[in-house]
């Protein structure tokens, strides 16, 4: 298994407009993501100074890439 980086809220959303998600709202700290071609998934990323690994894994697992697709990303 390969080991998540260490990364805030809003490196995650960055990355993740990379791959066709864009901001859709914000409650809070929280951002909702939704993609913009089909499948049209939503994510939601909490606006943290440093995510937790567990959050993370599951927002790379909603996304469907793998972490090594993440970590280019970044």
């Amino acid at each position: 298994m390969t080991r998540l980086p260490r990364v805030s809220g809003r490196e995650v959303v960055s990355a993740l407009r990379r791959v066709g998600y864009m901001q859709d709202r914000q409650h809070g700290s929280h951002i909702v993501l939704r993609h913009v071609d089909p499948p049209f998934r939503r994510v939601v990323v909490p606006d943290h100074k440093e995510l937790a690994t567990g959050t993370l894994r599951a927002i790379i697992r909603e996304t469907g890439l793998t972490v090594e697709e993440f970590r280019e990303l970044l």
